[in-house]
């Protein structure tokens, strides 16, 4: 990777996104949780939700990631309260046929994964971009008893 596509990969606006992922820590009683880890590069999300009437009422993650899965961490995470299983399992397959086969940017209100379409030429980033709304989907699909 040359010093331009890393400034390309590593934009100002997923750094700042990197350093500003919500919903930060643990809850205390989720009614699902899922780790998940990219095994490239070594990164964990682990996430926990509490559903309400079938939609993400609660969530938190924990994240060691790198800068990219810390931006994707972030989107997510701005996006995840009100969300039902459905919508998370779209965002998460739309997210995948983004970064792999040249797919659309995920819609409203995933679409801030825009950001990350430079990734899609990085594929051993995919792993790491993709673990916040696998995480979120397996402990949607937990609490849910999907």
């Amino acid at each position: 990777m040359s010093d331009m596509d890393l400034v390309r990969l590593y934009s100002g606006r997923i750094l700042a996104l990197a350093a500003a992922i919500p919903h930060l820590g643990r809850l205390p009683a989720p009614q699902g949780s899922a780790r998940k880890r990219s095994p490239l590069c070594g990164s964990v999300l682990t996430a926990d939700v509490v559903l309400k009437d079938g939609r993400v009422a609660e969530f938190a993650q924990e994240v060691r990631a790198c800068a990219l899965g810390q931006a994707s961490a972030a989107i997510a995470g701005g996006a995840m309260i009100g969300r039902n299983l459905e919508e998370l399992r779209a965002a998460r397959d739309a997210l995948a046929a983004m970064l792999k086969e040249n797919g659309p940017v995920p819609p409203a209100p995933f679409d801030g994964y825009e950001v990350l379409l430079p990734a899609r030429d990085y594929r051993n980033r995919h792993a790491s971009i993709l673990l916040a709304l696998e995480a979120a989907v397996e402990a949607a699909e937990q609490a849910a008893g999907a």
